[in-house]
């Protein structure tokens, strides 16, 4: 199985690795600091560089299930690697760490809507999350609280919880269509201290003053139980 720097320190940029494995275009390493596409953030994009002065282009990351490797995906025309090959994996930090920002952010989101989340999708501009809820909340009140806890300036911490820990303390997972990952007999927390915990795959910024100011956008019916809550980086790029 791929080694996933990441769950550790999300600031990680870059990395040295050994092609394990080549199949179907798909790149596998022993090590790497890309994060592949799950719990609704999308997978790293990025490039992998060898001593001979090739550069592979990575225009996704996903997780094979079946076998618990990560799988590089190279753009088109990329030139090839073979197993053996050594790398240095460096992810587009820039799109990494908004995509940071906006998911801490949903976590503040979750910790202000007393409801399970259905569905959710982190971009690097906007995000959402959709609601088990009959009635949409006041948009104005929900935007004052939200912003009042990205300048309030929470510290996020990590912990590790076993697979029983998770099951005795069902009420950690918010979502009812996402379970946090699970197999490695240790599943990760995040803590937004004195706001938000719950189990979580993702890549998340060091403290929650570090998304900066971020606007709720439209907050749309998708059922009669389902309200979809739009989120806006305020920095979002033309």
């Amino acid at each position: 199985m791929t080694e996933e720097l990441f769950r550790q320190d999300s600031y990680l940029q870059a990395c040295e690795a050994t092609v394990t494995a080549v199949d179907g275009g798909g790149i596998c390493l022993d090590r790497t600091v890309f994060y592949p596409m799950g719990g609704g953030q999308p997978g790293d994009r990025g490039e992998l560089r060898t001593a001979d002065g090739r550069v592979v282009a990575i225009a996704d990351c996903q997780k094979d299930e079946a076998g618990g490797d990560l799988v590089h995906v190279p753009a088109e025309g990329a030139p090839a690697l073979a197993v053996g090959d050594a790398v240095t994996a460096e992810i587009d930090w820039p799109r990494r760490h908004r995509l940071m920002r906006m998911h801490t952010c949903l976590h503040l989101l979750c910790s202000l809507v007393d409801a399970p989340v259905t569905g959710g999708s982190v971009g690097e501009d906007r995000g959402r999350l959709d609601f088990d809820l009959e009635q949409s909340p006041d948009k104005a009140a929900l935007n004052e609280a939200l912003n009042r806890l990205v300048a309030e300036d929470h510290p996020v911490a990590f912990s590790w919880i076993t697979d029983a820990e998770l099951d005795a303390n069902p009420d950690l997972v918010r979502t009812m269509s996402v379970q946090p990952p699970r197999g490695s007999g240790q599943i990760r927390v995040v803590d937004v201290q004195g706001v938000d915990l719950q189990p979580c795959g993702g890549t998340h910024v060091k403290s929650t003053g570090e998304i900066g100011p971020v606007r709720v956008g439209k907050i749309e019916n998708k059922g009669r139980q389902n309200r979809r809550i739009n989120i806006h980086l305020e920095d979002a790029r033309p």
